[in-house]
């Protein structure tokens, strides 16, 4: 996972508007979700958290991951479909493998799936905050 950033860095200075362009083009929906003014910043920031989250789900889980979990709350009161927050990361990963081309190894590909899997079981197993009350 680590590698696959590293070697994104050393070919891209700045992952930010690859990656929203591709969540808008794929996740039109989403784009309504950003001010159309000022939001380049928020849109840094958000990458940056998450990629530290990724990093950490993925390594030695000290802490940071758990913004995933929290971040399912706070952006179910955003109006943010689920579906829409998983796929977040997986247009990461997308434009991951489109920067890497052949270096992305076969190591990389199954490391990503099984985060995005991972992912995706924990967002699905955070209850809606209207299902808590229940």
């Amino acid at each position: 996972m680590e590698r696959s950033f590293e070697l994104a860095a050393a070919a891209c200075d700045d992952l930010t508007p690859l990656v929203y362009r591709r969540l808008f083009r794929d996740h039109p929906e989403a784009q309504a979700m950003f001010r159309t003014e000022g939001s380049e910043p928020v849109k840094g920031s958000m990458l940056q958290l998450t990629i530290e989250a990724i990093l950490d789900f993925a390594g030695e889980r000290s802490g940071r991951f758990r913004l995933i979990e929290s971040e399912v709350f706070s952006h179910d009161a955003y109006g943010t479909p689920r579906e829409l927050f998983v796929a977040f990361f997986a247009v990461i990963a997308d434009c991951l493998r489109d920067i890497l081309g052949e270096q992305w190894s076969g190591d990389i590909d199954a490391a990503w799936h099984k985060l995005l899997r991972d992912i995706a079981a924990i967002v699905q197993q955070q209850q809606h905050p209207v299902d808590a009350r229940a």
